[in-house]
């Protein structure tokens, strides 16, 4: 037999009704009529129940009734309904039987009538004329598509029947305008910079490899287009941003996926604190975008994300705190630690606390796996926690006044990372160094190491500005400000494909 999902009953029937409409001269897939548009189901106002108004609309049928010499068909647009009234009377007996041999539930109408009211008095539109925009071929399931897997597998289906999924891609869209209308506003130019990679580098993670057949060349997709904008930095393009997606070939789970939009910002003799007060503005400007105050959803450290409901919004306007890294694991350990403790206490106290590390790590390295254990997820309330240890940050800038740390910081809410920023490396010789550091892990093994970047180190070597840089995660922040898991604010979360697809279900 032919390969593809196996045909329902409802697909044959369904198929059926489109070969009959084609003999009887009606489209079922037509062009779109531009001359008349129609009002959105949503933007209907009060008062058009009231007087006579004539619209176009259009929607999904949701419901038919057949009372002989009149029709009454629900339409539905995301979460608006509109009842439509079909009288013999008004539309003629030809056109009322055509509706009602060729129409099924899911099938997208369009009507054009009058706004008035049925005997019964609900708001109806009275219609003279309709006509098929597009006819499904399987049923919509408004009222029991609640699977997650066939919801994430069949994003259409799932949208149609939980429009609230609609309104969070809107909400997304509105961050993400906020964003950049924030950052233009201060002067910031936005640029695209290269998705394709000959050397892999700008965060330590595992990435896409791909092969380019015109060169000849091995390629990956980035991780992190944070070399390509310091090469701008170099050119003297001043204050630049990226909004862009990037690709690592990681574990997906509640805070991650393999790709992924992020938004990094640089910036000509600025640093870390400006980066720092740069991104509370941002956060707050896109919280106050949907929230309309700067207010954010933090349900506590254990609590699920399930949206907005039954949950408080805290207000965060005020200043947010900022505590070097350090201080904060010591804290949760209940103990002082630093760069200079001893490695065998280090690896003792990380065991003590369930905290995985390895044996080759050094001291800077374990402090940030307690940290990640131990501080990160107790977070709430928005922090900046600040000055790593070099030895797990290859890009930033040393500390001005304190050895062995870093100008970083990154930002937590509600338990996970939603941001970092540094003072920018500027030193070529030392960015060297520690590339060839990231290089000779690489060639023992770690996956998520950098490889040297000999076309970056060369535009450093010209020069570059003292700088501040920041990466923020767009969609940890939608999560973040909508109070839901990762996969509910992508467009189209990733599934691992069926193997056959003959095992779809279209019932």
């Amino acid at each position: 037999g032919t390969l593809g999902p196996r045909r329902t009953d409802q697909f044959r029937h369904r198929a059926a009704t489109v070969d009959r409409m084609r003999a009887a001269g009606l489209d079922a897939y037509p062009v779109a009529a531009a001359a008349t548009p129609t009002t959105p189901l949503g933007a209907l106002p009060p008062c058009a129940w009231e007087q006579p108004t004539r619209l176009s609309v259009v929607g999904r049928v949701r419901a038919v009734r057949d009372h002989g010499g009149v029709v009454f068909v629900r339409l539905l647009e995301g979460r608006d309904e509109l009842q439509v009234l079909l009288d013999v009377a008004t539309i003629g007996r030809r056109c009322l039987d055509q509706l009602t041999a060729v129409v099924d539930i899911g099938d997208l109408l369009r009507v054009d009538g009058v706004t008035g009211r049925s005997r019964a008095g609900t708001p109806s539109l009275l219609a003279d004329g309709w006509r098929m925009e597009a006819k499904s071929l399987h049923p919509v399931p408004f009222r029991s598509f609640d699977d997650a897997t066939a919801r994430t597998r069949q994003r259409s289906t799932d949208l149609l029947t939980h429009p609230e999924g609609i309104d969070l891609l809107r909400q997304r869209s509105a961050v993400v305008g906020s964003l950049r209308r924030t950052l233009t506003d201060d002067g910031y130019l936005e640029v695209e910079t290269p998705m394709l990679h000959t050397v892999h580098g700008g965060a330590t993670a595992r990435p896409f490899r791909t092969f380019i057949n015109a060169y000849g060349v091995d390629l990956s997709l980035r991780i992190a287009p944070e070399l390509h904008l310091k090469r701008l930095l170099v050119a003297g393009l001043g204050p630049v941003f990226e909004l862009g997606r990037n690709f690592r070939n990681e574990g997906a789970d509640a805070t991650h996926n393999p790709e992924f939009t992020s938004l990094e910002v640089y910036r000509p003799h600025a640093d870390y604190v400006t980066m720092r007060r740069l991104t509370e503005r941002l956060v707050k400007e896109a919280a106050r975008t949907v929230h309309g105050r700067e207010a954010l959803p933090l349900p506590g450290p254990d609590a699920l994300r399930t949206g907005l409901d039954g949950v408080e919004l805290v207000d965060v306007s005020g200043p947010w705190p900022v505590v070097p890294v350090l201080t904060a694991v010591s804290e949760e350990l209940g103990q002082q630690v630093s760069l200079d403790t001893d490695m065998d206490e280090l690896l003792r106290l990380a065991d003590a606390h369930g905290v995985a590390v390895r044996p080759d790590m050094g001291a800077g390295a374990v402090i940030e796996e307690l940290y990640a254990a131990l501080v990160e997820p107790r977070t709430m309330r928005p922090t900046f926690y600040t000055d790593f240890p070099v030895e797990t940050s290859p890009l930033a800038h040393r500390h001005r006044s304190e050895p062995g740390l870093a100008e970083r910081w990154d930002l937590v809410v509600a338990g996970m990372e939603v941001g970092t920023a540094y003072s920018e490396l500027t030193d070529p010789l030392d960015q060297r160094a520690r590339l060839t550091e990231q290089s000779l892990k690489a060639a023992a093994g770690d996956p998520e190491a950098m490889e040297v970047d000999e076309d970056f180190l060369l535009a450093l070597e010209l020069g570059m500005p003292p700088s501040g840089g920041l990466g923020v995660g767009v969609d940890r922040l939608v999560m973040l400000l909508t109070n839901t898991p990762i996969r509910s604010i992508l467009t189209f979360p990733f599934v691992r494909p069926l193997t056959d697809h003959r095992s779809l279900s279209w019932s």
